[in-house]
């Protein structure tokens, strides 16, 4: 894939995630804490989950990019480990549950709306991290891994695995969303 392309289409589902994000400033607070049983996220923890992983990631990517030497490339050529965990996040029409790191499980933090707006500054620094990668490789910049410090990705395929992850919890807001709101009988 050509790598310009691949930072565009990013770009793109980046800003998609901010305008989706920025709605959900506008619901009260019984629909973001609605919980649909006692073990499932509310609409908050949700975003506190993609706030952890933003909180490991985006200083990771940020730091890899600052001390580059690499020059940007023309295609971006994904790893098979990276593919196979950016496409094991990807959203789909039915989601399958995933199990979650502790450090990453917000279930019954105390939580309020300020959520939202670290995830929307994450967001902006994601749409930052990706216009500088323009400049650097996709291919040849290594990034680590919140699951072990021995595996490394490609830049370009922890960008996707990163916003797949943040677009499939977005899937999960909207059913949790869409369930927490009673329907009008026809």
């Amino acid at each position: 894939m050509q790598s310009e392309v691949l930072i565009q289409t990013l770009t793109e589902q980046t800003r998609v995630i901010i305008n989706q994000l920025e709605s959900l400033r506008n619901e009260d607070l019984n629909t973001l804490t609605w919980r649909e049983n006692p073990t499932s996220w509310n609409i908050l923890e949700c975003i506190e989950h993609i706030n952890r992983y933003g909180d490991f990631y985006l200083p990771e990517i940020a730091s890899k990019i600052k001390i580059s030497n690499t020059n940007a490339d023309t295609v971006f050529k994904s790893g098979w480990l990276g593919s196979y965990f950016a496409k094991s996040m990807a959203p789909k029409e039915k989601l399958n549950k995933m199990a979650t790191f502790k450090d990453k499980n917000p279930l019954n933090a105390q939580l309020n709306q300020t959520v939202i707006d670290t995830c929307i500054n994450q967001q902006m620094e994601l749409l930052d991290l990706l216009q500088q990668s323009r400049f650097i490789s996709l291919n040849k910049v290594k990034i680590n891994v919140s699951i072990s410090k021995f595996i490394k990705l490609k830049l370009g395929d922890t960008f996707q695995f990163f916003i797949n992850h943040i677009r499939r919890h977005l899937v999960q807001i909207e059913n949790t969303k869409a369930k927490s709101k009673p329907t009008a009988l026809s």
